[in-house]
């Protein structure tokens, strides 16, 4: 599916440090990091928005103007981009393949949040907004091999994306391109490729699998019980894109006006299998665990990766950060919050 979104576009005027900028999301894991990444920039007015109560914020900055707002709500979300001049759209209500597969509905809900956000963005006069993404949204009849071909933009399309979450992220991706074409909303949409890292979740259920390994191989260690169980048989494949390279990418992307409204992968593309990620938490614990398999846990597709052919030729960039490299930090942060919550203090999960 080709929409067209040509229109002229105007130059903005390069943006200062004064400027407000607002991120969605911004009490989860990538969110929370891409407001800790543009203050380090020196970005002086950031509004962080997420519906969950403060204390159970990833990551909290100081000086920034904290919003606890329920973003499906319309009205929330004009109050959300007041005096905007960028919007960066990372709320939903989501998590690893154990929970998209289970609350379908909730993930779909999640279309409410774009929908009046975009809206409102556009009525505020905002310049720019990035709506985050999801590999999910490509064609799952694609992604039924561990070895499977990395995934291109255009695979989004004959449209088969997984149910739910899947289906509203590509709906919300059209919203953008479409707020472009006929409205002149400069739209930016990445689509991520399994994000992990320091800061994010990794208990609950709503965990993805890097952090869950991680977790499970510390509780293994704990217990002195050295096994593991894996969902599925270990042979689906994935990439997992660091959170630097993550929000690093997101500011390219947001900034580059030959992707307006036009998707592009925000993925690393060292592909590597469920069972390999196990060996590599393995060899940073220095554990080696029995494991034992369980087929009829979720699973998600049987392979998935990020061709990173645009990316590169637009941005000269890609994401970088070798697996293991992202795991270690990962693996000793979890670990910390393990020891952390068995001493009775607070941690967020």
């Amino acid at each position: 599916m080709i929409i067209d979104t040509k229109r002229v576009v105007e130059p903005d005027p390069p943006l200062q440090p004064d400027d407000l900028l607002v991120i969605t999301g911004a009490g989860g894991f990538i969110g929370g990091n891409l407001v800790r990444y543009f203050r380090k920039k020196g970005f002086r007015r950031i509004r962080a928005v997420d519906k969950k109560p403060l204390p159970q914020w990833y990551i909290r900055e100081p000086g920034v103007e904290n919003l606890c707002l329920d973003l499906s709500i319309e009205e929330n979300c004009r109050r959300a981009v007041e005096g905007a001049v960028e919007v960066y759209n990372l709320a939903a209500d989501m998590g690893g393949m154990g929970f998209i597969e289970r609350y379908r509905v909730e993930c779909l809900r999640s279309i409410l949040i774009n929908t009046h956000l975009i809206e409102s963005a556009w009525r505020a006069g905002v310049r720019r907004y990035f709506f985050s993404s999801s590999a999910c949204a490509y064609n799952i009849q694609l992604q039924q091999d561990p070895n499977a071909r990395a995934l291109k933009e255009s695979d989004a399309y004959p449209a088969w994306p997984e149910r739910g979450y899947g289906w509203e992220k590509l709906m919300s991706e059209i919203f953008c391109q479409e707020y472009w074409a006929e409205r002149g909303l400069k739209t930016f949409i990445a689509r991520f490729h399994n994000v992990y890292g320091p800061y994010g979740t990794w208990d609950g259920g709503r965990e993805k699998a890097p952090a869950a390994i991680c977790r499970k191989v510390i509780e293994a260690i704990d217990r002195g019980d050295l096994r593991i169980t894996i969902w599925g048989d270990g042979r689906q494949t994935r990439s997992f894109m660091y959170i630097d390279d993550c929000v690093y990418g997101i500011d390219r992307i947001m900034h580059c006006d030959e992707l307006i409204a036009t998707p592009i992968n925000l993925g690393s593309s060292e592909l590597v299998s469920i069972n390999d990620l196990v060996s590599l938490v393995e060899k940073i614990a220095g554990v080696t665990l029995k494991r034992e398999y369980d087929l009829n846990a979720p699973r998600g597709v049987a392979g998935r990766n990020s061709d990173n052919t645009f990316i590169k030729k637009v941005l000269g960039w890609e994401p970088s950060t070798p697996l293991e490299q992202g795991l270690r930090v990962t693996y000793h942060w979890i670990k910390e919050q393990y020891e952390a919550r068995k001493q009775g203090r607070h941690v967020v999960e």
